[in-house]
């Protein structure tokens, strides 16, 4: 499908095509620079001081302002259909909220109806999302059952649709979850078209004899939920995913990670070597799960979430801690939103409570004050878990995630003073309450920047119905592949020989020809210039022995 030109609102035409950003400090994921930053159509042109910059061209004074990338959430569920509801947060509503909150760019999850294919899926999605989001979007598309046809699909979507990330469930059983045959095979698939294997990790199997169990002995309130999905259920199934990317060699992103143990294997797994990218989010680290245990049940039914939020209150420190660190890397929303309403056709049946929380909005302030505001992680972090990294992992940067010249004018000016009070009365949802409800949040975005148009100005919205567009990922993203790469060339045996040595070298050449093509230069040249990164020993006088410096 391809992605119609649209016409620019009049409001926004004129002079708002040449917008020059003033006197702010400018916070990229690598440093904080002083510069003044010129954007003309949609694009940043200049950036430094004492610019020259044409007449009509509107000022915006960003002194005492941190002017950062906007946001990138990669985790969002808009006019979902799940557990008999749909979300009620559609692709203008959502996509309006994220504007309000900071994000210029969101990646929504293409999930399949029962006997719908991911193609017809996918088309059905941008069908939707094309003529309402007020911001930049892509697709990743959810594998929900396997076959050569679902083979061929993703080919597809990769190679003409610009699709390069594919969900897998390893929970839900008898709806989405897909077995460990299957995940290798989807994460087989994934490797072979360059792509990122995603995956829901808590053991499916595991839940439905813990829920059985629980309704058995009357346990049918909110709680059940939580009990019946504990750590060691999501910390398993990351495992096991991470060893079955490991085997594979495929780049492997976990969505959602909510609890100590689950963010521990994936900080391990990724010490260990693993191609492996860790997402947490906006309610694990703003709240914890006690709520869930409340005696208010219509109240404690809005925290249920798959996987739960933790009831232990030391959790969202701790992710935030592993954010900081580089344990975990990037925050999403997971964004999921039924009314009260919704949420009680659980009422009696805590496994029929439609599952996800609100978070789009609120996500970018959240973060900034648990983290930024806390003390815990600096403002350039802020940047890389809230946008950079999102945008690496997906193949956008640098178009998105970065304020440098060339890129896209996705900007938000952000006041790191200001404070605000989080509140369903107030926010841009449509769903009718808010799990941070009366958390007050230092760090505001008073102006965000949507393509070089000023969707936030001084904190009023101005967001518009259809003004986003579907923005291709492209595969074998270098950020994510040269890290397969260089895994990939790793020696299977011992180079005893001159001549094996030989062998085993010109066999790591010939992966990166079949998966990239020979672009980038000789075989010889490529290999060598790849491996000075990992020599310990610079003395290292020949190819061969320099290919096997560092094999561990």
């Amino acid at each position: 499908m391809s992605t119609p030109v649209k016409k620019v609102p009049i409001h926004l035409q004129s002079a708002q095509n040449r917008l020059l950003i003033k006197n702010g400090k400018v916070v990229n994921d690598d440093g904080i620079t002083d510069n003044d930053v010129y954007i003309e159509d949609g694009i940043i042109k200049q950036m430094g001081r004492n610019l020259i910059i044409p007449g009509g061209t509107r000022i915006i004074d960003a002194r005492g302002k941190y002017v950062m990338p906007g946001g990138i959430d990669p985790h969002t569920h808009f006019e979902l259909e799940l557990m008999g509801a749909k979300t009620v947060d559609d692709f203008y509503q959502g996509t309006k909220a994220a504007v309000a909150g900071g994000t210029t760019m969101i990646i929504d999850f293409v999930i399949p109806k029962k006997d719908e294919s991911i193609l017809e899926a996918y088309e059905r999605y941008r069908e939707s999302a094309d003529q309402k989001v007020c911001c930049d979007y892509s697709l990743h598309v959810a594998i929900t059952s396997w076959s050569p046809k679902i083979k061929e699909e993703m080919a597809t979507l990769v190679k003409d649709h610009g699709v390069n990330s594919f969900k897998m469930f390893m929970a839900y059983r008898d709806l989405y979850m897909i077995r460990d045959p299957e995940l290798i095979e989807t994460f087989k698939a994934c490797k072979e078209l360059g792509a990122i294997a995603m995956v829901h990790a808590e053991n499916g199997d595991i839940i439905a004899e813990n829920t059985k169990r629980l309704l058995d002995a009357g346990v049918t309130g909110p709680e059940g939920h939580e009990m019946s999905r504990p750590e060691e259920v999501e910390a398993e199934a990351v495992n096991r995913a991470c060893v079955i990317a490991s085997q594979v060699n495929c780049p492997l992103y976990v969505t959602a990670l909510s609890s100590k143990s689950a963010a521990d294997v994936v900080s391990s797994k990724k010490s260990e070597g693993v191609v492996l990218f860790g997402e947490t989010l906006a309610s694990t680290v703003g709240i914890d799960g006690s709520e869930q245990y409340g005696k208010d049940i219509e109240k404690a039914r809005r925290y249920v979430t798959s996987p739960p939020l933790r009831p232990d209150s030391t959790t969202p420190a701790y992710l935030i801690e592993h954010l900081a660190q580089d344990g975990l890397q990037v925050t999403g929303s997971d964004n999921c939103t039924f009314n009260a309403e919704q949420k009680a056709l659980g009422k009696d049946d805590f496994s029929k409570i439609p599952n996800g929380v609100n978070g789009v909005e609120d996500r970018m302030s959240v973060v900034w004050e648990k983290g930024v505001h806390a003390g815990i992680m600096d403002p350039t972090r802020f940047v890389a878990v809230t946008s950079t990294n999102a945008a690496k992992i997906f193949n956008l940067y640098p178009r998105k995630g970065v304020i440098a010249v060339g890129s896209d004018a996705d900007i938000v000016v952000w006041d790191p003073n200001r404070k605000r009070t989080i509140s369903a009365q107030t926010h841009v949802q449509a769903v009718d309450f808010n799990i941070f409800e009366g958390m007050e949040v230092h760090g505001v975005p008073e102006y965000v920047i949507v393509e070089g148009r000023v969707c936030v100005d001084e904190c009023e919205l101005k967001a518009v119905h259809g003004f986003g567009k579907f923005v291709e990922t492209p595969s074998h993203a270098t950020y994510v592949y040269d890290m397969i790469e260089d895994r990939e060339k790793k020696p299977r045996g011992v180079a005893r020989t001159e001549a094996e040595a030989k062998k085993f070298a010109e066999g790591g050449c010939r992966y990166r020809e079949g998966q990239r093509g020979s672009k980038s230069g000789s075989c010889s040249t490529r290999e060598e210039s790849s491996n000075k990164r990992y020599l310990r020993k610079p003395e290292t006088k020949n190819f061969s022995t320099r290919l096997y410096a560092n094999t561990t």
